[in-house]
């Protein structure tokens, strides 16, 4: 999409159901530059493999070449050959033009310190607008001639030989990266004395491990990064995929309720951008983790506090993800990004409000709180990340549509193509992997089932929190329990989200107050009105749907629910065993008291017209009286592996 007209504008087509997918993604845009600088610094011949396919590395290999590096490319096979200069660059006058790559036109402005002469460095227009005040004072101390203090820049470089320059390094961690990768090649090494406040560290030493591949002399301390002389060895180098890029696709899963894997991205990659999974684990989802390999699995998520200083460029991934959770969210420690390819904290707040969602920006970052989603054409401000990360709410609801979806190019040209991969194998498609957990109260149906689900690697599912939930809000309404018309309209609109972590109805948590006395009086008068099973049976299989099964416990799931689950288990146990295990559960309550409770329950439950509580035909019996929870997990697993 590279060229296209600024005011093109495309329309993001939802998905018809969450991704079960694992997805191909290019090079990593930060491996590839550095590892391209590098190989053009390095004595002999390297290839890189891999290679990001972008107009970034179209910027850095017009530098590279300019400053005497061979240069092939092979597209096809995503290789590049690298003659390396050993250090000793073409001297000026060289003019070098780093297009919209902040990445290409800081490094190469250190880079230069291993020639001789005169370099003109330039970008477009949205390039020389960036800050470089600190590398030009850091250039000057290592006594280059440096004329401006942005781009257009004139360095002059005479007998550079490096030595110890303080940098500071807390609006971009490119500066340091740059000299770092040059102080290899000069004949005293480089030592930096980056201060407080250091921002973006993983990519710090992202850059020391490409390094340290090539041969280079490199550490870090703290804030004090050594890197000694002696040049760097070619190499064949393979680039991971990108992190970065990465991080739209394990948000499209975390928003959608969906899967979606990535392969050479895991627990060993060198991308900081990888500890994006975290936050989405923090904000609800189920993370998969390999040394190579990371998958995430979407969920109910919830709003958290976020310092982002080490994953900035992932801040508006993170955003649109906010914009959809339950609850808010504020993204913290992030203030420098307003001098990225854009005002990354005024553009996001911007748009999100554009979109329904209420914004704000702080001191030093973002203040998310959820609103009605509205159609919006969402603004990009020639900023790729802008693009790509709005445009995964387009995947939830008709309506949105990004302009200039072309500034995509920049580091990531099939973007679009490979969002649409997205839509490749719905989870409706596939056979759900249901087991349904039905007994009475009392007979451990909520315990054994989330052991289950952790022994099986599944989602659980405790579908009683959602009509106690259903009856919390009734009662919070003012509503009475047995009015059924207000009750059925209300649990048409209430917000319920239920999940190991607790139960959330309408922004409020209230996982304890569903276990109180008031709500388990009203709880059976809700489940028995046939419309308020109707639509909780309806969120139930939605839940499953688009999680491609799960363990889920009640009293009718295997006999309304879900008919057709892979295996129905019926737990029992006996009445004074189910009134013993209530009663230590219960406080305030005596025996007798919850005895006699459990025994109204059951007639309610076993004699209501909708839906009564009753033992599937082809479900397996356990009985939990005498066994363990152990114990009744392997009987039912037993029973999973014989189907």
């Amino acid at each position: 999409m590279s060229g296209a007209n600024p005011r093109e504008v495309q329309a993001v087509e939802p998905l018809s159901a969450p991704p079960d997918v694992d997805v191909l993604l290019p090079g990593s845009k930060s491996l590839t530059n550095r590892a391209l600088l590098v190989a053009a610094l390095a004595s002999g011949t390297s290839t890189v493999r891999g290679i990001l396919r972008a107009d970034d590395t179209e910027a850095m290999l017009s530098c590279i070449r300019a400053l005497g590096a061979g240069v092939d490319v092979d597209w096809e096979d995503s290789a590049i050959t690298v003659v390396g200069t050993g250090g000793t660059l073409t001297p000026g006058p060289v003019s070098l033009f780093a297009n919209q790559s902040g990445v290409t036109g800081r490094f190469i402005t250190a880079a230069v310190l291993a020639g001789s002469g005169s370099y003109i460095i330039d970008g477009a227009e949205q390039l020389r607008a960036r800050p470089m005040h600190d590398l030009v004072g850091a250039l000057r101390t290592l006594g280059a001639t440096v004329v401006g203090e942005s781009l257009p820049l004139t360095v002059n470089v005479d007998a550079t030989v490096g030595g110890r320059v303080a940098l500071d390094a807390k609006v971009t961690s490119q500066f340091a990266s740059g000299l770092m990768m040059v102080g290899a090649v000069l004949p005293e090494g480089i030592e930096l004395d980056l201060g407080d406040g250091v921002v973006s560290v993983p990519y710090l030493d992202m850059t020391i491990a490409v390094m340290q591949a090539f041969g280079a002399d490199a550490r870090r301390s703290g804030s004090v990064i050594t890197v000694g002389p002696g040049g760097y060895t070619a190499q064949e180098y393979q680039v991971e995929p990108d992190a970065s890029a990465a991080s739209y696709f394990w948000a499209a899963a975390a928003m959608t309720r969906g899967r979606v894997g990535v392969d050479g991205l895991g627990t060993e990659s060198v991308q900081g951008d990888v500890g994006f999974v975290d936050l989405l684990e923090r904000m609800g989802a189920r993370i998969e983790r390999e040394p190579h390999r990371l998958v995430v699995h979407g969920g109910a998520l919830r709003g958290i506090v976020a310092d982002m200083r080490d994953v900035s460029d992932t801040v508006m991934t993170l955003a649109v993800v906010a914009a959809v959770a339950d609850g808010p969210t504020e993204i913290t420690d992030v203030g420098f990004i307003r001098g990225k390819e854009s005002d990354r904290i005024a553009g996001t707040v911007a748009e999100l409000r554009r979109i329904g969602a209420d914004a704000e920006a702080t001191d030093n970052g973002i203040l998310i709180r959820p609103g009605a989603r509205r159609r919006a054409a969402v603004e990009t401000y020639d900023d790729h990340r802008m693009a790509m990360a709005f445009a995964l709410l387009g995947l939830l609801e008709p309506g949105v549509d990004i302009v200039d979806p072309g500034c995509v190019a920049k580091t990531f040209p099939d973007y679009f193509a490979v969002l649409d991969t997205l839509r490749s194998t719905p989870m409706n498609d596939q056979p759900l992997h249901v087991i349904a957990i039905d007994g009475p109260a009392g007979s451990g149906k909520s315990t054994i089932a989330k052991a289950l689900a952790r022994r099986l690697n599944l989602d659980y599912l405790d579908t009683g929190a959602m009509y106690r939930a259903v009856a919390f809000a009734a009662i919070s309404q003012g509503i009475d329990p047995a009015d059924a018309d207000r009750v059925v309209e209300m649990t048409r609109s209430v917000r319920i989200d239920v999940s190991e972590a607790g139960v959330i109805v309408d922004g409020i948590d209230a996982t304890t107050e569903i276990r109180g006395p008031e709500v388990s009086e009203a709880v059976s008068v809700v489940a028995a009105i046939a419309d308020v099973r109707v639509e909780l049976v309806r969120r139930q299989r939605e839940w499953a749907r688009r999680r491609g099964g799960g363990v889920l416990e009640g009293r009718d799931i295997g006999t309304v629910v879900f008919p057709d689950a892979r295996l129905k288990v019926y737990l029992t146990a006996r009445p004074e065993v189910r009134a013993e295990r209530r009663a230590n559960e219960a406080t305030g309550l005596s025996y007798e008291e919850v005895a006699a409770d459990i025994a109204r329950r059951d007639t309610v439950d076993t004699g209501r017209d909708e839906s009564p509580l009753t033992e599937a035909d082809d479900a397996v019996t356990v009985d939990t009286s005498d066994l363990s929870i152990e114990g009744v997990v392997d009987a039912i697993a037993a029973h999973l592996s014989e189907r």
